[in-house]
C-alpha cells in the first residue's frame, strides 16, 4: 500500500498546508489520515503535540464541499482555548478551499454566537461540551445534518466531567455519521464510550508505545514543603530566559504563587478558571510572543495550551490523577525540541509520585536550596562575627538530625532575616 503523503489531496488543500509549513505528515497523520479518507471510525491513541488535529482536520476539509449549508462537523474540546486553537488551525486548512470552522465556549456571550450560528456559514463547529449543548437546547445549534463529529483529548473530557453532555451531543447526530476519538489514555469510561457510539469496525491508530516522548528530561526533586516556594523561585532564576510553565492544583494557588513570584522579581503570569476569556487571552498572547516567561496554571486551564517553544515544565505539586502527569509533561519538548520535566515532591507527595508510571525509573535527587558557592557569596555579605547564642543553640540541634551542609544554609537564612 502506497504510504500516505499530502500531495494526495485536494490542490487548494495542498496550498493551505504548504502556506502553514507542513511539509512531511506525522506518524499518526500518516496513519490516521487515509483511513478517515476512507469514511471509517477511528480511534486515536496519542499524546498532545503529535498533529492529531491534521489528523482529524484534513479528512474533514477534504471532504466537505464549500457549497453545503448547515453544519457538517462537530469538534468537541475539553477546554475553551483548545476550541480556539483547532477552530484556527482548521479555518487555516480550509481557507482556498472556502471552508471555515467556528468555536464556541463559555465565558462570552451567548447571543453573537448565536447570532453567527444562525447565518449558517461556518460548516465545522468546535466547542466545549456546556455551551455546545447550551446552544442545541436553546434550538439554535442543529446537528441533524453533521457526518463527522470528532472527541479530542478524550480522557480531559472525562475529567472534567462532560461525559454525560457528550452522550446527549451524539445523541442528536445522525446514526451513519464518521466519528473519530483522539485520546492520550484509555481508562474505562473511554473504551465504555467507544463501544457505545462507533461502528464495531472502527480503526484504531496508536502511535509510540510511549506517552512522554525521549525528547523530555524528566527530574525529580526531593524537597521540604515549607522549602517549595525557594525552590521554585531558584529554579526560575537560572532558567529565566526560558518559557517555562508551573503547574499547580487550584486557582487560588495560582493567584498566591503569581503573586510570590512577582514580589521576588520574576515576570509570571497566572492562567485559571476565575480569570474573564478576554484576561486570558492576553496572558496567552504575552506568554506566546515571550513578554512572560513564566505561566502559573491549573490542569484544566492549561488544557489546549499548544505552544511550540515552552522549554521547561515545573509540577509545583504532583497532580492526584497520575494520567495528568502526561498531558502537562506533553508541554514541552514539542516539534521535535528538547524539553525538562521538573517535579518538586515533598514528603507528603512521594506515594502520589510511586503512583505515577511516567517517573518510574526517574532517580529522585534531594534539592539544594543553596550551593556551595551561593552560600560562601551570602556569607561574605554580611557579617557572622557575632553570632548569637540563640543561632548556635539551633545549630547544635540541627545538626542532630540533617547534613551539615542543608545546617548552614539554614542558619545563613536565619541571620540573614535579622
Amino acid at each position: 500500500m502506497e504510504e500516505f503523503s499530502f500531495k494526495q489531496l485536494d490542490e487548494k488543500v495542498q496550498r493551505s498546508l504548504e502556506e502553514m509549513g507542513f511539509e512531511e505528515p506525522t506518524p499518526i497523520q500518516k496513519e490516521a489520515i487515509p483511513v478517515a479518507l476512507k469514511g471509517e471510525d477511528i480511534v486515536g491513541q496519542a499524546q498532545t503535540g503529535t498533529g492529531k488535529t491534521a489528523a482529524f482536520g484534513i479528512p474533514i476539509i477534504e471532504r466537505i464541499s464549500p457549497r453545503e449549508r448547515g453544519v457538517k462537523a462537530i469538534i468537541l474540546t475539553p477546554t475553551r482555548e483548545l476550541a480556539i486553537q483547532v477552530a484556527h488551525e482548521i479555518s487555516l486548512m480550509g481557507k482556498h478551499k472556502g471552508i471555515s470552522a467556528y468555536p464556541i465556549y463559555g465565558g462570552v456571550s451567548i447571543d453573537r454566537q448565536a447570532s453567527i450560528l444562525r447565518r449558517g456559514k461556518n460548516q465545522v463547529i468546535v466547542g466545549t461540551p456546556g455551551r455546545v449543548k447550551d446552544l442545541i437546547n436553546r434550538g439554535i445549534l442543529k446537528l441533524d445534518r453533521v457526518r463527522f463529529a470528532v472527541l479530542d483529548e478524550a480522557d480531559q473530557m472525562l475529567d472534567m466531567g462532560f461525559i454525560e453532555d457528550i452522550e446527549e451531543i451524539l445523541s442528536k447526530t445522525p446514526k451513519e455519521k464518521q466519528t473519530m476519538l483522539f485520546s492520550a489514555t484509555m481508562p474505562y469510561e473511554i473504551r465504555k464510550l467507544i463501544d457505545n457510539y462507533l461502528k464495531p469496525g472502527y480503526k484504531t491508530v496508536k502511535v509510540g508505545k510511549q506517552l512522554i516522548t525521549p525528547k523530555v528530561k524528566q527530574k525529580i526533586y526531593l524537597v521540604r514543603s515549607e522549602d517549595k516556594l525557594k525552590a521554585l523561585e531558584k529554579l526560575l532564576k537560572e532558567n529565566r530566559d526560558t518559557s517555562t510553565i508551573v503547574f499547580v492544583k487550584t486557582k487560588r494557588d495560582a493567584a498566591e504563587i503569581e503573586k510570590e513570584l512577582q514580589k521576588r522579581g520574576i515576570n509570571a503570569r497566572a492562567i485559571h478558571g476565575d480569570l474573564s476569556q478576554r484576561q486570558r487571552e492576553t496572558v496567552m498572547r504575552s506568554f506566546k510572543e515571550g513578554r512572560v516567561k513564566v505561566l502559573v496554571a491549573t490542569d484544566v486551564a492549561a488544557r489546549g495550551i499548544d505552544i511550540k517553544d515552552v522549554g521547561l515544565v515545573i509540577n509545583y505539586e504532583l497532580p492526584e490523577n497520575p494520567e495528568s502527569y502526561v498531558h502537562r509533561i506533553g508541554r514541552t519538548g514539542r516539534a521535535g525540541k528538547e524539553g525538562t520535566a521538573i517535579s518538586l515532591v515533598a514528603e507528603s507527595e512521594k506515594r502520589r509520585m510511586y503512583r505515577i508510571k511516567g517517573l518510574k525509573g526517574v532517580r529522585p535527587e534531594r534539592f539544594k536550596i543553596n550551593d556551595l558557592k551561593e552560600l560562601k557569596e551570602r556569607f561574605d555579605r554580611k557579617s557572622l562575627e557575632k553570632v548569637p547564642e540563640r543561632v548556635k543553640k539551633f545549630a547544635k540541634e540541627l545538626l542532630s538530625e540533617r547534613d551539615p551542609e542543608e545546617v548552614v544554609s539554614l542558619l545563613i537564612d536565619e541571620l540573614l532575616r535579622r
